[in-house]
């Protein structure tokens, strides 16, 4: 494969990659636009179901569609990862050694699992009790240590520091795992703890608060301040740190049945020390355009930029339309027009059947977009239907298709509080 030039070129094929891609094409006003896909993945999954079928109510199969096949008509697939971006000469090396060159650069090619940094959980997970949503190798297996837990046993549900995918995730499945539990009969004989290295139970306060009583409803034990920093599978072990407050730095040997980790994230190698990346190997983005702060052709989104907001898909959903609006912008000499405001939504699942819709901007502002079916820190079996059915519709055949129109939030929604 020789070098090559495009004119658009997109680091990664996750949700931001396709749909930025597919709102380029859709979008283009008349332009002929020539825009390439660098990702060596096979595989596209919706992970936002990874909670679903983690708990037993949602196929892996329904979750997965190969990345051939959502890659839009008219755009190039370069089968390679990325190994480093030069943004003085608009390059980017593939791991292959071949070079591509571009006029605009997108990246978003998501984060990594890093499964060395809780030590032992690379040798146990999968096996011994010890499970996983976030990763598509491990997450049947969830279900399958839910299922087998009896009267007395103890379940275990760690949270990483953050940044990582789906903040709320981790204790999604600890309420579904409750509720499994509490529909056999033996949720009361039970043990269920909630880890978070962090001081809450979710980043806004509004929903933090509604969390709480969740959990107290289901009397699972809010281990706060809690880092997990080792599992020994075999023995069924983990070893957690105080991390703030009065007791800082306190080391706690935990006996487990099943524990329900989740991996500490980082993003690529690439990214780490590379021209267009930040201390922490994220792409510095403005947050509000999305632009990088130096290389004015360069452009990040997804998980693996900078901008303070969750990560979730439900972001990228709204980034994307920023980044492109930004980079036609860019084509026909104008100011960028378009910003991003932080907008994020996590679906919370704290019941089979319960979903608590939770959707906020930068600054943890409240903007539910149909607050009129459920008031927005309320459980609602309608907000479960659009979290099982609607989400997953709207995220294979319209956003990944470049579809852009969607119900907008609330943005002047008003909490009481």
């Amino acid at each position: 494969m020789s070098d090559k030039h495009h004119q658009i070129l997109v680091i990664g094929a996750g949700a931001a990659g396709v749909t930025v891609a597919a709102s380029l094409k859709r979008h283009s006003n008349g332009r002929q636009l020539d825009i390439a896909i660098v990702d060596p993945a096979k595989n596209h999954y919706y992970q936002p179901a990874f909670t679903l079928v983690g708990g037993g109510c949602y196929s892996l199969e329904k979750t997965r569609r190969s990345v051939n096949s959502l890659i839009p008509k008219g755009v190039t697939l370069i089968k390679q990862a990325a190994r480093g971006i030069d943004p003085e000469n608009n390059s980017v090396e593939l791991d292959n050694g071949n070079k591509v060159t571009y006029d605009y650069l997108v990246v978003c090619p998501g984060l990594v699992l890093d499964w060395d940094a809780i030590e032992g959980l690379k040798e146990t997970i999968g096996k011994n009790g010890v499970c996983t949503n976030y990763s598509a190798d491990y997450v049947e297996y969830t279900w399958e240590c839910i299922q087998g837990l009896k009267a007395g046993a103890k379940a275990f549900f760690t949270q990483a520091p953050l940044p990582f995918k789906c903040p709320g995730a981790p204790q999604k499945i600890a309420y579904l795992a409750a509720d499994s539990l509490r529909k056999k009969g033996i949720l009361a004989q039970c043990e269920v703890h909630f880890t978070n290295p962090g001081p809450g139970m979710f980043g806004v306060p509004y929903f933090a608060k509604a969390l709480v009583k969740v959990a107290d409803g289901y009397g699972i034990h809010k281990d706060l301040l809690h880092k997990l920093i080792k599992v020994d599978g075999e023995a069924k072990k983990a070893t957690f740190e105080v991390v703030a407050g009065d007791n800082k730095g306190e080391i706690k040997e935990l006996d487990f049945d099943m524990i329900h980790v989740t991996p500490h994230q980082k993003t690529p190698a690439f990214l780490h020390g590379c021209a267009v990346s930040n201390d922490a190997g994220y792409v510095d983005v403005d947050e509000a355009t999305m632009q990088h702060v130096k290389y004015s052709n360069v452009f990040g989104l997804g998980d693996a930029c900078s901008t303070p907001n969750s990560k979730t898909a439900a972001a990228v959903r709204k980034q994307a339309p920023v980044v492109v609006e930004n980079i036609k912008n860019l084509m026909d000499g104008k100011p960028l027009s378009a910003e991003y405001n932080g907008y994020g939504s996590c679906p919370l699942t704290t019941a089979y059947g319960k979903v608590m819709m939770a959707e906020f901007v930068y600054g943890g502002k409240v903007t539910p977009t149909l607050p009129i079916l459920a008031k927005p820190n309320e459980e609602s079996s309608m907000m479960w239907h659009i979290k099982t059915m609607g989400l997953p519709l709207l995220y294979w055949e319209f956003m990944l298709k470049g579809y852009e129109k969607f119900l907008e939030p609330q943005m002047d929604y008003d909490t009481g509080e």
